[in-house]
């Protein structure tokens, strides 16, 4: 399989991947991220965000590394376009599914020697902008070319204010790992919804999101500010729904865009809009990063 080309068929950018079937970005080897890119094509997507799980500085740079070579390498499958790091700048207690003692303090030092020699493959990366330090190097991530999303996060509706003007784009799978939304304080949800600029990331999986809740946000949110990504993790019954951990948890989706895409169709939106969502929308976002 060449890779997943146009011609008359959609091509689908999911931003936000952590894995498929048995196999994630926590590798060093660039075969498996080959693999993910595979799998995520014969489901129908055309490029895919690998997207490295927060770690130790030395194991974030390994996985990145594995992603570099394998966009050297890359035949066939998804076409690969950089990394999104989503953390180590994060929240503990926003963690999700996420493992808290891998955040880390958000610092320009640290930022530097994590992106240093891949300042070409990194595109985007996720930072609570509520956290001490966590603006300027939001700055910082800007001044370098990388996008910035909000997201596993505390973070009040002024505070979501404070991380857009320092140069936050996106929110990372909204109301999922964030302040909720409250009357008297909205949060990062609910800047997500009113904030005319900023793009956020949705997983239409059934099981992140409540359909009536999918459908308030797709009746607040700009069309043109909706992304649709997958939030694909490794997990047994991969390719059939969302994979749960211990007790339930949710790990992330276990589906591809084009599944999410079906989902929302079955909610009564026009399958025109919902290609937008897993198509126009990530490119013309991507468009701000360099290729």
């Amino acid at each position: 399989m060449a890779y997943v080309k146009t011609g008359n068929k959609p091509y689908l950018i999911d931003i936000h991947v952590h894995g498929a079937d048995d196999i994630d970005t926590r590798t060093r080897r660039q075969d498996d991220i080959h693999r993910i890119a595979f799998k995520h094509a014969e489901r129908g997507t055309g490029a895919i965000l690998p997207t490295v799980y927060p770690g130790p500085l030395p194991a974030m740079r390994e996985n990145m590394d594995a992603v570099r070579r394998a966009m050297e390498s890359q035949r066939q499958g998804a076409r690969i376009l950089g990394v999104h790091l989503e953390g180590p700048f994060l929240n503990p207690d926003r963690a999700g599914s996420l493992d808290r003692k891998n955040f880390a303090d958000p610092s320009v030092e640290m930022l530097a020697q994590l992106a240093e020699d891949f300042e070409d493959i990194i595109k985007l990366i996720t930072i609570a902008p509520e956290l001490p330090g966590a603006l300027k190097v939001i700055e910082e991530c800007r001044t370098r070319g990388f996008l910035v999303q909000m997201g596993h996060s505390d973070a009040s509706f002024e505070q979501a204010e404070e991380g857009k003007r320092a140069g936050a784009t996106g929110i990372t799978h909204i109301f999922n790992a964030m302040r909720g939304f409250h009357h008297r304080e909205p949060g990062l949800a609910g800047f997500g919804l009113m904030d005319e600029d900023i793009y956020v990331e949705v997983i239409a999986d059934m099981a992140h999101l409540h359909p009536q809740s999918l459908k308030m946000l797709l009746d607040m949110k700009s069309s043109d500010k909706i992304i649709l990504i997958s939030d694909s993790v490794k997990g047994p019954g991969w390719g059939s729904g969302a994979i749960r951990g211990p007790g339930g948890t949710l790990m992330g989706s276990g589906i591809a865009l084009a599944d999410a895409m079906k989902n929302l169709i079955a909610l009564g939106v026009h399958p025109d809009r919902a290609l937008q969502f897993a198509s126009d929308n990530p490119r013309k976002y991507l468009d701000n990063v360099r290729f």
